[in-house]
């Protein structure tokens, strides 16, 4: 079985995996160099890197690098670190497949369409939250999902991690800081809020003077949010958050 030939329906079935190779091997070893193995994030594989301990522990390296998008090399000592007699040691390359970083989109105007259209081009998950009955067109609708709703119900459905990239841009400033208040006390790789540098002053005074975060919190927020580029029409401003944040991701992954 050639085990790359069986990539798109497992991405298909699973959505997202690891490819698990075995790329070096010293003694006696249950497989060979070369052996692989396809892993989903709920376990299930797809050939083997040899059993017992050895693919357990594979098994659950990937399904580490399934949630974090990282790739890992790993080394196992078989009798030192797994108890297997064969007493051998082997390096294991795992590389996730299909894993999009999340993109949440608090705001489904004209700057937040536009950028669903250009991050769904770069492996990102989009979905679009708002209140407003908006229309999408058909082309529109390929951008991702859209959740309709109030903003603050809609986001304690939402899954939050490492991997979640969040940006505000509602129509209200004070809905831009209640959410910023809220989901800076969620898990995310990016979070970041539109607007003028009085905007952000303003947002800075009330969510630090209150004491909902520390000046260090605060900074980690990227607001104003995007490349400070001279962006006007919504597709600029679109192009210098989504610079932002494929430079945030790019270094998370590279760590």
């Amino acid at each position: 079985m050639n085990l790359y030939h069986q990539i798109p329906e497992f991405l298909q079935k699973h959505k997202s995996a690891a490819l698990c190779i075995v790329t070096d091997t010293e003694g006696s070893t249950p497989r060979k160099i070369g052996s692989k193995m396809l892993v989903a994030s709920d376990g299930s594989i797809l050939g083997t890197v040899g059993g017992g301990a050895i693919e357990q522990q594979v098994i659950d390296e990937a399904k580490a690098v399934i949630r974090t998008g990282k790739v890992q090399k790993k080394y196992y000592l078989l009798e030192e670190d797994l108890r297997m007699q064969c007493g051998g040691n082997v390096e294991v390359y795992i590389e996730p497949l299909g894993v999009k970083t999340r993109l949440y989109i608090f705001g489904a105007g004209h700057v937040g369409k536009a950028l669903a259209a250009l991050a769904c081009k770069f492996e990102f998950e989009v979905t679009l939250l708002d209140f407003r009955p908006i229309a999408f067109s058909e082309e529109e609708q390929k951008y991702g999902s859209f959740i309709h709703g109030d903003y603050f119900q809609s986001l304690e459905t939402l899954e939050y991690d490492e991997k979640s990239f969040i940006t505000i841009m509602t129509p209200s400033h004070e809905h831009d800081f209640e959410l910023l208040k809220l989901l800076g006390k969620k898990p995310f790789g990016y979070l970041g809020m539109i607007g003028s540098s009085r905007k952000v002053a303003r947002a800075r005074e009330q969510l630090v003077g209150d004491g909902h975060f520390t000046p260090h919190e605060f900074e980690t927020f990227d607001t104003p949010m995007g490349v400070p580029i001279a962006a006007e029409t919504p597709d600029e401003i679109a192009i210098s958050i989504l610079a932002r944040i494929i430079d945030v991701r790019n270094k998370k992954l590279n760590l």
